[in-house]
């Protein structure tokens, strides 16, 4: 048997059809799953709905605090780069 795939939208469209009190037994007749499926289906949809309300402050905030991260890396590389310089040519004049 083949694999389907499912798109976000129909599993919540099939777990909210649960939840509103239709046999689950009909549903996944309807929609050719199995029901342990369904429960699995459910149980995430049921776990994950509090992210719905978080905050995108947050990851605003991530992605904000990502592109510090990349500037501080180019500017430790830089500075790298020119303390080596600096050893090189004192190293050279020593010599």
């Amino acid at each position: 048997m083949k694999r389907r795939r499912w798109d976000s939208k129909t599993k919540t469209k099939i777990v909210l059809e649960g939840l509103s009190g239709r046999p689950v037994s009909e549903i996944c007749n309807e929609y050719g799953i199995h029901q342990n499926q369904y429960y699995t289906w459910r149980d995430r949809f049921l776990t994950e709905a509090h992210s719905v309300f978080e905050s995108k402050k947050n990851g605003g905030e991530v992605e904000r605090l990502r592109r510090e991260k990349a500037e501080l890396k180019q500017i430790i590389g830089s500075l790298t780069v020119e303390l080596q310089k600096q050893r090189k040519t004192s190293y050279e004049e020593s010599v």
